[in-house]
């Protein structure tokens, strides 16, 4: 689904008489309609914001009061793992499994002849999935503190809420290589793939010192362990400081970037050449 600058619209510089929207406008209304398009495939879009709920409700809830780190209870605890579940998935499977599909359907034939920079298409898309990661967070805050009876300061929600939407870069980034080296049929399970064994492998999901030793050499290498490492700080309850997390996302991101363009320039030779 695109929304496209409306015939007429004014913009500095035209060509040939022909005038394109404001950047701005366009992409408010971009991001809009991407938001609109992820909600009407129930199959993403219900799974994006319910999975996570689930896995609180049937993992979490019946120990959330129980200790676990000091004064932190093992509820916080998960909730921030969980919480970068959520927002991890939602960054990959909206800004890249739909974007392998919209290649598959052709859409980014449309975009070339469209005039609608391509900043912006991508710029709309990353910030829909910001927006929808920012719901499945507030439904599971919510679930958290009302079922699980979880009770952190404000400043902390504030902080764990603005750090695993920060710290997702990294996979937005990778929803891109996703989308552009994968095809449209494969991105799906590839992501699957991806996301959820660097999830577990990690200790996101499941504490490090219940895995192989082989893993737990791994880990320090995944994106995923940083990012539930920069969450698990603003709870108090991390193995390294923020800033160390930060640093490490913060190259995962550059790098996944550099590889997102590559296979985009690639991808735009080959049949656009």
């Amino acid at each position: 689904m695109l929304a496209l600058p409306r015939r007429g619209s004014r913009v500095a510089g035209g060509v040939g008489g022909d005038q394109v929207a404001p950047l701005l406008p366009m992409l408010i209304a971009q991001a809009r309609a991407q938001a609109l398009a992820f909600w009407r495939v129930p199959s993403m879009s219900a799974s994006a914001l319910l999975m996570p709920l689930m896995l609180f409700a049937f993992f979490v809830l019946p120990h959330a009061r129980d200790p676990y780190q000091g004064s932190v209870s093992l509820g916080a605890y998960m909730l921030a793992a969980i919480g970068a579940y959520a927002v991890g998935s939602v960054m990959i499977f909206n800004f890249g499994v739909t974007l392998a599909l919209d290649r598959g359907q052709k859409v980014d034939l449309l975009m070339r002849a469209a005039p609608l920079p391509a900043s912006v298409f991508v710029l709309a898309r990353a910030i829909s999935a910001l927006v929808y990661g920012l719901i499945a967070l507030v439904l599971l805050f919510a679930m958290a503190w009302l079922a699980g009876g979880i009770a952190l300061g404000a400043t902390t929600w504030l902080a764990l809420g603005t750090r695993l939407l920060v710290g997702s870069l990294p996979f937005i980034a990778l929803g891109f290589v996703i989308a552009y080296l994968a095809g449209p049929t494969a991105a799906p399970a590839i992501a699957n793939m991806v996301f959820l064994g660097m999830a577990f492998a990690s200790g996101m999901l499941v504490p490090l010192d219940q895995m192989p030793d082989v893993l737990r050499m791994v880990a320090p290498f995944l994106p995923t362990y940083h990012y539930a490492q920069f969450a698990w700080d603003a709870i108090g309850a991390t193995q390294q400081g923020a800033v160390t997390s930060g640093l490490w996302l913060l190259g995962f991101s550059l790098a996944l970037f550099a590889l997102a363009m590559y296979a985009y320039r690639r991808e735009a030779m080959r049949r656009f050449a």
